[in-house]
């Protein structure tokens, strides 16, 4: 192996890890809140804020970390972002309340965009084309394997020593993971300085008179809610009777993550085969089949159900967040840090009326709240989609739930 073939490769190896270390702390606390809530004494939707404090805290701050990143740099921003996840992880550990938890969990959503938004920032401006799409699936990769160990590993390590040592183990991992990125991802040598922020804050606004953008963003919104809603609150299903299952077999259920991983490579044949609107739509109705499947009693019947769901939904985010990189003519980064602010502002809305929905109702009510809000990304679709654009080359999603 060459010098310049050593040199791509631990560069890929870095932005997977970039991708892996973010990820396996925004979602982590999902496979333990059953355990979380006993511990403190709180309800589903109470606990839930957890979730939901990182969802808007990332929100908040996604439009503005490329504008920013522009001024100051790509590889600087990512290296000092990593380190500064660790802190918060490890002080949710040291909290002693609920309430100093939700903050530190806001905190570190703040410290998130700066890691994978630049990130993708930066695979596009350092790889040619050929090789950018390659660097864009490792990145993937790293981030939805990052989700699913995030959650696994906070419920095995949970389960043996204690939920706290398990937030320890994580912040440990992402202090490490910034190191090795330091070390591998090499300076940026084909960045542009911008001159400030205030022509990227004009362009942000003028996405918003694009109706094909607007309409993606509602989808995107859709999106998360949908896992929000569906993984965060049928734990607390799961771990009561009849099936009374551990944080470990918890955070297992999300294996069915990396089963829609690997069907997501398979969208832009399917988009090319069926044509966008028509495809999404096929994905939607199959997603409302997997929702309802996990009303079933047979705890396998969910498992395939979460599957569907999680396959469909990763479907679903390539789509849209393809569909904004060739609707946007100008401006494309802000354009998908507007994606993703309404992404995440949707788990916002998920974790919060899902916790409304899960004290009416119980699991049946969420399930409803997931159907309905399916319906109408459907037909958000089926009428607000332009049925004719070209498919985009790269069919990973670019921000993985």
């Amino acid at each position: 192996m060459t010098a310049a073939q050593r040199s791509i490769m631990s560069a890929r190896l870095a932005v997977g890890l970039a991708g892996y270390c973010t990820f396996i702390n925004l979602y982590s606390p999902q496979a333990i809140l059953p355990m979380l809530a006993g511990d403190f004494g709180a309800g589903a939707a109470e606990i839930s804020a957890i979730i939901t404090a990182s969802t808007l805290a990332v929100a908040l701050t996604a439009p503005f970390t490329g504008a920013v990143a522009d001024v100051l740099g790509r590889k600087r921003v990512i290296v000092i972002a990593m380190f500064l996840l660790s802190i918060p992880t490890a002080m949710f550990a040291l909290s002693p309340t609920l309430h100093q938890m939700v903050i530190w969990r806001f905190i570190l959503g703040l410290a998130m965009p700066p890691v994978f938004a630049v990130t993708i920032a930066y695979i596009g401006d350092e790889w040619p084309t050929h090789e950018a799409a390659a660097a864009a699936g490792v990145y993937t990769s790293g981030a939805s394997l990052g989700g699913f160990s995030g959650r696994f590993i906070a419920g095995l390590v949970a389960d043996a020593a204690g939920w706290r040592t398990a937030f320890f183990v994580l912040a440990a991992m992402t202090f490490a993971g910034a190191f090795v990125v330091m070390a591998l991802l090499p300076r940026e040598r084909k960045f542009v300085r911008s001159e400030g922020l205030v022509e990227s804050g004009r362009q942000m606004l003028r996405h918003f008179r694009n109706s094909q953008l607007v309409a993606t963003y509602a989808v995107g919104f859709g999106v998360l809610f949908n896992f929000i809603v569906t993984f965060t609150f049928l734990s607390f299903r799961l771990a009561a009777d009849p099936y009374d299952l551990s944080a470990t077999w918890l955070g297992a259920l999300f294996l069915t993550y990396l089963v829609g991983s690997a069907t997501t490579p398979l969208t832009g044949w399917a988009l090319r085969s069926y044509g966008r609107r028509r495809f999404m739509v096929r994905v939607l109705a199959l997603w409302f089949v997997g929702v309802l499947l996990t009303l079933a009693g047979p705890l396998w019947a969910i498992v395939l159900g979460l599957t569907l769901c999680a396959g469909c939904g990763l479907m679903c985010q390539s789509i849209s967040t393809g569909y904004v990189t060739i609707t946007a003519k100008a401006g494309r980064s802000s354009a998908v840090g507007l994606y993703v602010t309404s992404f995440y502002l949707g788990g916002t809305a998920g974790g919060i009326l899902g916790g409304f929905g899960w004290i009416a109702g119980g699991w049946p009510l969420c399930v409803a709240m997931v159907a309905t809000m399916l319906v109408v990304m459907a037909v958000i679709v089926i009428f607000a989609w332009t049925p004719r654009m070209p498919v985009p080359p790269v069919t990973a999603p670019i921000e993985p739930p």
